[in-house]
């Protein structure tokens, strides 16, 4: 089974109410220079799901800069956490996210 798309104004609203885990696949160049609060950092290149803190009741919503990783790879981060909760990748990335108004971190 392939990972989901979401939109960021879902995504957004799902932090707010403290629904979903957010995860940032990009090396740790890219997440030094932005990234989005509260997001955890576990790279493609070092992928290890057990740093992902699952929870139960929420959704993994993995991102990267322009959604093209998260999609390429998301059987791969589908299969690592699929069987424990539901998983989506932010369509677009993080370009998304900002395209969208939303705030990021450096």
């Amino acid at each position: 089974m392939g990972i989901k798309d979401i939109d960021p104004y879902t995504v957004k609203d799902w932090l707010v109410q403290d629904k979903a885990i957010l995860v940032d696949v990009r090396e740790a160049h890219e997440h030094a220079r932005e990234h989005i609060a509260l997001a955890h950092h576990v790279p493609l290149s070092c992928f290890d799901p057990s740093r992902i803190p699952v929870a139960e009741g929420k959704s993994v919503v993995y991102y990267c800069a322009s959604g093209a990783r998260t999609a390429q790879f998301g059987h791969h981060l589908t299969r690592a956490l699929g069987d424990f909760c539901d998983v989506y990748h932010l369509s677009g990335g993080i370009f998304a996210w900002k395209m969208a108004g939303f705030e990021t971190e450096i």
